[in-house]
């Protein structure tokens, strides 16, 4: 029982990094911040021109049953931001989100500016960083002070948001 119980954990260890790895983009490691997402023009350097990520939120619209009238409430969301090393066009790391409430994507692109920040101080690793937004960001999210970096309390546990038409 013990062995079988271990077995199931490695699993869900491998699938859950395995996942993480296919919304990361490479080129993005602790080594490389100052020359990657601390630098000014990072975000506009790698990612895809607007019709090509209005082709993403398309079509992420059609296979969630929303209609394209009701697009314009939804924000094309990377699961782990281009900010904080997410890839700009991979499909695992892209998701709906609506634009308002409490775990909407305004309130989560406050919290990643405040997580880069962190990260290019050198108050936070990346990987925490990364945990931190791909977990339950948005109870996270108000442990954050303007002036705090502590990860230590954040709840990294997989978070998920699921859009209902």
């Amino acid at each position: 029982m013990v062995i079988v119980l271990g077995m199931l954990i490695g699993l869900h260890d491998s699938l859950a990094s395995a996942q993480d790895t296919a919304m990361l983009d490479g080129r993005v490691t602790q080594q490389s911040i100052a020359g990657t997402i601390c630098r000014p023009d990072y975000v506009d350097a790698v990612s895809p021109s607007f019709d090509v990520l209005m082709g993403h939120k398309n079509r992420l619209l059609a296979e969630r049953g929303i209609s394209a009238a009701d697009g314009a409430n939804y924000a094309l969301d990377r699961r782990v931001p281009v900010l904080l090393g997410g890839s700009p066009d991979a499909p695992a790391n892209l998701d709906l989100l609506p634009w308002a409430g409490g775990q909407g994507e305004r309130r989560k692109a406050r919290f990643v500016v405040h997580l880069k920040r962190c990260v290019c101080e050198g108050k936070m690793s990346l990987s925490d960083a990364q945990a931190s937004i791909l977990g339950n960001w948005s109870a996270a999210y108000p442990g954050f002070g303007r002036a705090s970096c502590d990860a230590g309390n954040v709840d990294a546990a997989a978070g998920s948001h699921e859009i209902e038409p």
